[in-house]
């Protein structure tokens, strides 16, 4: 079927054209208002101007289809849209019903996306730069490496979405809700996230530079190596956060509380700018030893020279069990193995070792627990050492050491 054909049957009334193959058709500026064009093939027709509102684009291909300041809005029963590819700036999806649409690499500058259905959709490379994504449902939505600079996406439903690696910068989102999200990499810079819920949320390497962060609630949030320049993080809640390695030069932590409880207080305010940001406490974690089960962590930097390793136990961290049941020596030397990975991690290695804990299941085992242990340690340059024999340790091993550095 050409264009010429479609256009009279549609003017004599006919709306059913599922299964059509119109790949490459020129409809340019066609009012096509309410047709069901179900199944059909308009792989890189041109439709730019054309009006489709409340049209039927269920399983429709438009892959690479020009539909620049296309009418685009109302449409029903429009599920499994192939868009990608497509040029889709200025277009009018509002209130468009395209839940798990496929916009991968689509042009959607300056699109009005004001409360379209795209739960589920992948815009996975796309480019909504300023476009009005106000309102719209993006449950479950894939954004990853998205342009959405400048976007309105005020009210929007980004619950699940895939944001990573995605560009925000100067995005509006309103009070937001994003706890427990991966924003690995994602560039936030000179957004506004004020009052937002970011708690567990992953900024790891992520831009925040120059954002608005005021009153945000960024406890347990992951900020290792993240670019908090310039941000503004007055009264924000940074309890149990990791901030190892993040950048908060110039950023103002007027009133904030820091990973470890305390209230962040300028000692002067005209200075405040000048001066590089004292972290107190820095969380440390590494795959390279056991995961924490429970509130504690592997271990943690105070003051930027101490280093607080918690206990550890012979868990082989390649397969998280516990290894050698009835075997003092080797798990002896599967904790030391773990407690050098930690220190690693913080970068410190035995010889910043100022003190250990060494808890034993059964006094009798010392010798063979000593003997491995001092294979660690300089006997000159040792570090103090308590042992005690306990009732019971976690998971019935025979021994547990914990230890403090100094670097």
């Amino acid at each position: 079927m050409n264009a010429t054909e479609l256009l009279a049957k549609y003017a004599q009334g006919e709306r059913n054209f599922q299964l059509a193959k119109l790949s490459g058709v020129n409809l340019k500026g066609a009012n096509l208002s309410g047709i069901d064009l179900t199944s059909s093939d308009l792989t890189g027709a041109e439709l730019s101007g054309a009006s489709l509102s409340n049209a039927k684009l269920n399983s429709v291909n438009l892959s690479r289809a020009s539909l620049t300041g296309a009418n685009l809005s109302g449409l029903v029963e429009s599920y499994s849209l192939n868009l990608s590819w497509a040029a889709l700036d200025g277009a009018d999806f509002s209130a468009a019903q395209i839940n798990g649409v496929n916009l991968s690499h689509a042009d959607l500058d300056k699109a009005n996306l004001s409360g379209a259905n795209l739960s589920g959709a992948n815009l996975s490379k796309a480019s909504l730069v300023k476009a009005n994504l106000t309102r719209a449902n993006l449950k479950s939505a894939n954004l990853t490496e998205a342009k959405l600079q400048g976007a309105d996406l005020s009210r929007a439903d980004l619950t699940n979405v895939k944001l990573q690696a995605a560009n925000l910068q100067g995005a509006k989102l309103g009070v937001v809700s994003l706890p427990n999200m991966d924003l690995s990499s994602v560039n936030f810079a000179d957004v506004d996230l004020s009052k937002a819920d970011l708690s567990n949320a992953n900024f790891k390497k992520a831009c925040l530079r120059g954002a608005n962060l005021e009153r945000a609630c960024l406890q347990r949030a992951n900020l290792m190596r993240a670019n908090v320049s310039g941000a503004n993080l007055k009264r924000a809640d940074l309890t149990d956060s990791n901030i190892y390695g993040a950048n908060f030069e110039n950023a103002d932590l007027t009133g904030t509380m820091m990973p470890d409880g305390e209230i962040y207080e300028p000692a002067d305010s005209q200075s405040t700018s000048e001066k590089p940001i004292s972290i107190t406490k820095k969380i440390i974690r590494t795959e390279q030893a056991p995961a924490p089960v429970g509130p504690y962590n592997q271990a943690i930097t105070a003051t930027g020279t101490m280093i607080f390793v918690a206990g550890q136990i012979a868990i082989d961290p390649r397969i998280n069990e516990i290894v050698y049941p009835d075997d003092i020596a080797k798990q002896t030397e599967q904790v030391m193995k773990n407690i050098e990975a930690i220190l690693a991690a913080a970068g410190a290695t035995f010889n910043d070792v100022v003190k250990t804990s060494v808890f034993l299941l059964d006094m009798n085992n010392f010798a063979a627990m000593n003997a491995v242990y001092a294979k660690y340690f300089d006997e000159k340059t040792a570090p103090a050492r308590a042992t005690v024999q306990v009732s019971r340790l976690p998971k019935d091993v025979l021994v547990e050491i914990e230890c403090t550095a100094v670097i």
